[in-house]
Parts: C-alpha cells; sequence; structure tokens
C-alpha cells in the first residue's frame, strides 16, 4: 500500500484527490494539510510513502517545504501539484528535491501514475514543463525511463522489461505512457526507433 500525504489549502482539490485515491487499491490517502509548517509536522508523523504539496501556501511555501522534506526525510518523494507552470517556478521545485511536478490541468489518472513512479523511486515530470525547459528529447526522460527505452529497442515484452529491472508490469507500462508523452510519439514502432535514434538499444 503507498500511503499519500498532501498539502493543499483548496478542499476540493483534496477531495478529488481522496476520490482517485479511493478507487486504486494500492493507494491510500493517510492526511491532509493546508501549509509548508503542518506538512513537515505531519511528515514526521506519519511518514507516508509519498507527499502531494501545493507550491502557494500559507506560513511556509511548497519549495521551502520540500526542502525540509529532502532535508531530513530523503526517502520520502515529494510531488508538486501546482497551476504554476513557469519554468522557474518548476526549476525551484527540482533544485529543492522535487522527485515529480505536475500541473493542476492534469488529470486525476495522470496523478496516480506519477504518484506510482515517484514511490517506485523514480521521477515524473508534467510533458507540458518538461517539453519548455527540456527540448531535448533524450534530456526528457529519467534514467528509469531509459532503461525502458533500452529494453524497448532489444524487443522485450512490458513483462521481460518488468522481469528486467524488478519492477512490476504496472509500473512499466506506465513508464511507457509517460515515455510516449514526452516524445510526442503514439506507435511502437515510433518508440523502438526513438531508442534506436538514441544508441538505447544495446
Amino acid at each position: 500500500m503507498i500511503r499519500v500525504l498532501i498539502a493543499e489549502d483548496h478542499q476540493s482539490v483534496v477531495d478529488g484527490v481522496k476520490l482517485a485515491l479511493n478507487n486504486e487499491p494500492d493507494l491510500c490517502l493517510v492526511g491532509s494539510v493546508t501549509d509548508g509548517v503542518q506538512l513537515l509536522e505531519q511528515t514526521a508523523i506519519l511518514t507516508p510513502d509519498v507527499v502531494i504539496t501545493d507550491i502557494r501556501m500559507p506560513n511556509m511555501s511548497g519549495v521551502e517545504a520540500t526542502r525540509e522534506i529532502a532535508k531530513r526525510f530523503p526517502n520520502i518523494p515529494v510531488i508538486a501539484f501546482s497551476m504554476f507552470d513557469n519554468p522557474e517556478v518548476f526549476a525551484q521545485m527540482k533544485q529543492a528535491g522535487a522527485k515529480g511536478y505536475l500541473l493542476k490541468i492534469a488529470s486525476l489518472a495522470t496523478l496516480v501514475d506519477a504518484i506510482r513512479v515517484v514511490a517506485a523511486g523514480d521521477y515524473f515530470f508534467d510533458p507540458l514543463l518538461m517539453k519548455s525547459a527540456l527540448p531535448n528529447p533524450e534530456l526528457m526522460l529519467s534514467p528509469r525511463e531509459r532503461d525502458i527505452v533500452r529494453c524497448i529497442g532489444q524487443g522485450k515484452s512490458s513483462q521481460e522489461i518488468a522481469d528486467t529491472l524488478f519492477i512490476s508490469k504496472e509500473t512499466v507500462n506506465t513508464h511507457r505512457k509517460n515515455i510516449l508523452k514526452k516524445i510526442q510519439e503514439y506507435g511502437m514502432s515510433d518508440l523502438v526507433r526513438f531508442a534506436m535514434e538514441l544508441n538505447l538499444e544495446t
């Protein structure tokens, strides 16, 4: 079970996230707070598997809270969930230690995917932000995504990739969807070609 703590001062957002997580057998919302100070306190008490935080909050911003969580609880990944699509804010959150950044215009299904990905130890950044911040597709891929592209280039199935990387088939499929979004390609042959272009097939 992946236990999630959220910092968000709009109750409607919290309710939406809670509803989405309740529909997933492997996810659970263990608490919600409305500012950065409370987030640090509850992170220490609840020790969640994943933290989701807004950026603009009372008392302590999401950037400051993320920096403190990364320092005090380095094994707890943080996902920024914000309306800010400014590359500078995105860069600040990455520098603070965020493992994910998702715009609030994203679907709750995408948020669920992001939670699973960061809980597995990888990164998940909104493709819209990555497009503006990192125009080179190769740079847009996290190390785990590059591993998966390499395996695809070798002709491995999702199950074979899962066995090779010691992750679940579901996690592999989540990564594949995210890779496809990032490189703006929609066919498997295109993804294999992309792997070959990056010399990741060997």
